[in-house]
């Protein structure tokens, strides 16, 4: 038995109790099968040959994405043509102690110890966000029972980092009139629209030399929660990176020019909230116990700040191996500066939507090497002013820096619809269902919906899912029964599809 057979036997044994089966059982296959983003080839390889072995109408598009057809069922041949998307890859986020291939490994699905009403993953994202939606795409063409009219499931590729896929979608790829998106990750919510997003890379150039001082400290930044740069934005997680800059700070002003940094590292992810981060730093060991002091009464301070939000956070300095080069005590403290003076969170809450943010940017990663300072943040908006201004602020914080700022993967929000036909059945149907209005929203992430319109224009477009908590963070798990509340209102809005 091949090592792919053997973790799908074991994640299947895992939620083989659960309902709907059929979908279970994609998701415990989709789990066996590596598919961080840019690593999905063998799952699409891998759902292209189980359409085949269906006798489904299947194909890849130009840039890699699925598109499977089905025909209608019996007596629905005149209703119109719905398209399911999902995205076909996943987060890959481990905690530190975790040894974990995410090109290669399986995820270990488990039932949550604290709360058997979720199911996350062994040490590592989970990989609900967005396997349940695609476990459900496909469970739907397996399900032969099921009333629906003509359908096409539309799997993309590399959604998390960069939306790869759907920038590649040409028109025309699609028939369908509605589509149902499956990213939306709260029970009794019907997200009708979302924020673009651009990527903002901040560079600076350093000085490397000789190390000139005689001892060495590690600074090292862990415990925090994490989380989806979108949706966590606005709920008082910190990021590592922002925490290491301010404790670099202090000693800036304490102890300016009498260190220099050696390495520094925060974060996996550009759309994933820094969880960890760290700094190497040389001194003179005359200063050593001095520094030692203050950054420990740094980061004693910050606990007591951040302990309700953050209460597994960790603060650590300890000695280390004196490195052979440092940036010069100069440039390092440019590089504090720099990093210390990016900003990071909420800008701005929506003025239309309630509860919402309207404008966010993340401090994603960090990273120093020989060719420099590293620095990428998410940019997120509902306006595109909004996205733009805070593109203006991370240029002129790099002109002050003497830094350079480049922006790519600019992508369009989605606009709402208020005489969404989609729309208006699936909020009456879940009504019935949750018996109570679902809440209607616009969600601060980015859903792939704005782009899919951008070259299929006309399609009438809904986003639903289940409950999924910490996406992009070791924590995301999903509620185990939600999935089949979610189930129930895919199928009914494919049940009672209008007529063409």
């Amino acid at each position: 038995m091949s090592f792919h057979a053997v973790a799908y036997e074991k994640n299947l044994a895992v939620v083989q109790a659960f309902e709907p089966s059929l979908l279970w059982q994609w998701f415990a296959r989709i789990s066996a099968i590596a598919h961080p983003s840019h690593h999905e080839e063998a799952l699409a390889t891998d759902i292209v040959a189980w359409a085949k072995s269906q006798g489904l109408a299947v194909r890849r598009d130009a840039v890699g994405n699925v598109i499977i057809k089905k025909p209608a069922s019996a007596g629905y041949e005149n209703r119109a043509t719905i398209a399911l998307q999902a995205h076909l890859d996943m987060v890959p986020q481990a905690n530190a102690e975790v040894e974990h291939d995410f090109a290669t490994d399986p995820i270990r699905l488990r039932i949550n110890p604290n709360d058997g009403a979720w199911l996350m993953a062994t040490g590592t994202t989970l990989g609900a966000d967005n396997g349940i939606g695609m476990a459900s795409c496909l469970a739907v063409l397996a399900d032969d029972t099921l009333a629906h009219p003509e359908l096409e499931v539309l799997l993309t590729m590399t959604e998390e980092t960069g939306m790869v896929g759907v920038f590649g979608l040409q028109s025309g790829e699609l028939n369908a009139t509605m589509m149902i998106n499956t990213d939306t990750e709260e029970i009794g919510e019907v997200y009708i629209g979302c924020a673009g997003g651009i990527d903002a890379d901040v560079r600076l150039p350093v000085l490397w030399q000789k190390t000139a001082f005689d001892t060495a400290i590690t600074i090292d930044i862990k415990g925090l929660r994490g989380g989806h740069s979108g949706l966590d934005i606005d709920k008082n997680r910190s990021s590592a990176i922002k925490i290491l800059a301010r404790v670099l700070a202090v000693l800036n002003q304490q102890f300016s020019g009498q260190f220099a940094i050696s390495g520094l590292h925060g974060g996996t992810l550009r759309n994933a909230i820094a969880r960890e981060a760290t700094a190497t730093i040389s001194l003179p060991q005359t200063i050593k116990s001095q520094v030692v002091q203050c950054i420990e009464l740094t980061l004693d301070t910050i606990a007591a700040e951040i302990a309700k939000a953050e209460p597994n956070f960790v603060g650590t300095v300890a000695q280390t191996a004196l490195p052979d080069t440092s940036l010069t005590p100069q440039d390092s403290m440019q590089v504090v500066d720099l990093i210390h003076a990016l900003p990071n969170g909420v800008v701005r809450q929506s003025d239309v939507a309630a509860d919402t943010v309207e404008t966010s940017l993340s401090f994603g990663q960090l990273a120093l090497d020989e060719s420099g300072l590293r620095c990428v943040l998410l940019i997120r908006s509902l306006v595109e002013s909004g996205k733009m201004a805070v593109c203006d602020v991370l240029s002129s914080i790099a002109r002050l820096a003497g830094a350079s700022v480049c922006f790519s993967g600019d992508y369009v929000g989605w606009n709402p619809d208020e005489n969404s036909p989609i729309t208006a059945l699936t909020v009456s149907l879940y009504e019935k269902i949750l018996n109570r209005k679902p809440d209607i929203k616009v969600i601060h992430a980015g859903l792939e919906c704005g782009l899919i319109k951008k070259s299929h224009p006309n399609l009438d477009i809904v986003s639903i899912g289940p409950t999924i908590k910490n996406a992009h963070s070791p924590d995301e798990m999903v509620h185990i029964e939600s999935v089949a509340a979610y189930w129930r209102l895919l199928t009914d809005i494919l049940a009672n599809a209008p007529m063409r």
